[in-house]
């Protein structure tokens, strides 16, 4: 059976007029383009590009705005508390006093000249003390030349002393010697192969002036209970590993520390002879003594401040066979002398938080 379709007047007008226009004005046709059978892009996936786009954009604003906020509110603080993160201003104020520099040196002169030209240049240093226990005195030319660094270093109205402290023999107790000209409480030991920069320094000093009876250092030591001989305590020495390991230490190494300038004249006249003679005999442990020293006049643990150092020269006794050992048997040693352990162990550490994103 046949199906009739009615088709009225005005469609067949309407078709006829598609038709002479060349179908350009087709209503399927608007009707496929509508739909995007023309064009490059999906209407849809347009649309969802355009509102990722869109919250993208709002998340970042978000985000800055309340950086800003932070930002803001942080500077009100610092301003309302009145805190001065500007370490390098502190430090050489008058009123607070700087530091002496205390360089440890042996035959590298070329080393000594890079670490004096460096420490002259810290703003809080005072003075620059050079320990020399070699048998012939400084060259007049190596003097002349420290003292143009010095000079020529540092910038500011105030120029710190230099002087080479002269010693007759080779003892590695030289370097803690007391030096009766000193203007600053605060001494700052260092091997002339170590070099911390200035803003670390700056920051360690303020950590010291907190606790200024106590090491304050870079380079972190740990001691434990090992096991038992003959019926005796015995101590391990631990290196830097211990410490990365456990997140513990117990001793800062005079290789680069703050301490107050009243154990020199404890190290010299007050401590145990023994232990110096021991010093000397062996040529090691001397920051060991020094750091059980600090420990059992305080009671307290020594401060590791993380920061950034660089040693310039080659490998010192550290790096040969053997020195964890010969450094646990310095330890045994010296607790027998004092028949007690001074050293207090810890897991804190001074942080510039002004350089870590996280904390």
């Amino acid at each position: 059976m046949s199906r009739l379709i009615a088709i009225r007047d005005d469609d067949v007008s309407a078709a006829s007029e598609a038709l002479a226009n060349g179908g350009l004005n087709s209503p399927a046709k608007e009707k496929a383009t509508n739909r995007g059978a023309y064009g490059c892009r999906s209407p849809l996936l347009l649309r969802r590009a355009r509102q990722l786009l869109a919250v993208t954009k709002l998340k970042v604003i978000l985000f800055i705005c309340g950086f800003c906020v932070v930002l803001l509110f942080t500077s009100s603080i610092i301003s309302f508390m009145g805190w001065n993160l500007d370490y390098s201003s502190s430090v050489s104020s008058p009123s607070r006093g700087g530091y002496t520099v205390l360089i440890n040196t042996w035959k590298r002169n070329s080393l000594l000249k890079q670490s004096v030209a460096h420490y002259a240049s810290c703003s809080g240093t005072d003075a620059i003390h050079v320990v020399w226990s070699e048998i012939d005195t400084p060259p007049g030319t190596l003097k002349t030349y420290l003292k143009k660094v010095v000079f020529s270093q540092y910038h500011a109205a105030h120029k710190p002393n230099f002087k080479f402290d002269i010693n007759e023999e080779d003892n590695l107790n030289n370097r803690f010697k007391l030096i009766e000209e000193l203007k600053t409480d605060a001494i700052f030991s260092v091997d002339d192969d170590v070099i911390v920069p200035c803003t670390t320094l700056n920051f360690a000093f303020a950590v010291w002036q907190s606790a200024p009876f106590t090491m304050v250092g870079f380079v972190p030591r740990i001691h434990w209970l090992e096991k038992a001989k003959n019926g005796d305590q015995f101590y391990e020495y631990g290196g830097w590993w211990s410490v990365w390991w456990t997140g513990t230490y117990s001793m800062v190494l005079s290789k680069a520390a703050f301490f107050h300038k009243k154990y020199l004249d404890m190290y010299t006249h007050k401590m145990q002879s023994s232990i110096r003679d021991y010093v000397s005999r062996e040529r090691n442990c001397e920051d060991i003594a020094m750091s059980l020293l600090v420990a059992n006049a305080t009671g307290a643990p020594p401060i590791w401040v993380k920061g950034k150092i660089y040693e310039i020269g080659a490998s010192g006794i550290s790096s040969l066979n053997g020195h964890s050992e010969r450094r646990s048997k310095c330890l045994n040693d010296f607790i027998s002398l004092y028949g007690t352990m001074p050293l207090v162990s810890t897991n804190v550490k001074a942080v510039d938080a002004r350089h870590e994103w996280l904390w």
